[in-house]
């Protein structure tokens, strides 16, 4: 069993909205400390330089310098009263939307792509931070508040060399009401939480301004882990303990 340190009360309090919309904007709030986070943009600049923008996927398993950032308590008080007090690393990702991309990521929801490979996308929580500044001018994520009742929308397919993150489907035109998007706008060391289920996507990056953030998700390990559709996929208990019978690192 991995322990919790005591806290999450006052961060619960600022999530409070999070299960109704599906999704959080954690403005006015660093993450990581003013000494600390330096350090994990180092981490992605050095690791940008190494393997390009195009693959930085699962960095955390070939840099373990990353899991002193996923496995710590700032993050992990965070996600708990989303997730729930048994937490697993399912993901992390870096992204980094150059300047002038002329890009869009199309809309979506994580759990269609994810579909069959965990028995449930309940509770899967996603952290944004941002490692530059994200604004609506770069390509920012916009959301659409409320949408994570479903997760399994109707798909058009799309021609992956025309969109940022090279997705081969996107959601239906007009199952998306742009009016009620809501984009972010997040300094460097802030963040953003939603819902697996959750409808989102961005505009291209328009501006001279990269756009850079780390993306990093955990699954309430009530939730079974399906072996045969994760080949090779590493897990790691970071708090709390297992009830699904899921295989982890080191566990």
């Amino acid at each position: 069993m991995i322990r919790r340190r005591r806290g999450v009360a006052f961060l619960a309090l600022r999530l409070r909205d999070t299960n109704a919309t599906g999704t959080h904007c954690l403005t006015n709030l660093y993450l990581f400390a003013p000494a600390k986070f330096p350090w994990l943009q180092a981490i992605f600049e050095e690791n940008l330089a190494r393997y390009g923008a195009g693959d930085l996927d699962m960095m955390h398993v070939r840099d373990p310098r990353l899991r002193e950032f996923l496995l710590s308590d700032e993050i992990l008080d965070l996600v708990e009263p989303l997730v729930g007090p048994d937490i697993g690393l399912w993901a992390s990702h870096f992204i980094s939307k150059e300047p002038r991309t002329g890009k869009t990521t199309p809309w979506h929801e994580d759990s269609a792509y994810w579909e069959g490979r965990i028995s449930t996308m309940a509770g899967i929580c996603t952290v944004w931070l941002a490692i530059d500044q994200a604004t609506p001018a770069n390509g920012s994520m916009g959301v659409l508040h409320g949408t994570h009742t479903n997760g399994f929308s109707g798909y058009d397919t799309e021609d992956a060399e025309n969109n940022f993150a090279g997705f081969e489907r996107r959601i239906k035109p007009e199952l998306i009401d742009e009016a009620k998007t809501v984009y972010f706008t997040l300094e460097p060391n802030e963040c953003s939480l939603h819902e697996a289920r959750i409808i989102h996507g961005a505009k291209a990056n328009s501006s001279e301004n990269r756009r850079a953030g780390y993306t990093m998700r955990y699954f309430p390990t009530t939730s079974q882990v399906i072996a045969e559709r994760n080949p090779g996929h590493k897990l790691w208990l970071v708090r709390g303990r297992d009830r699904a019978g899921n295989v982890f690192v080191g566990v």
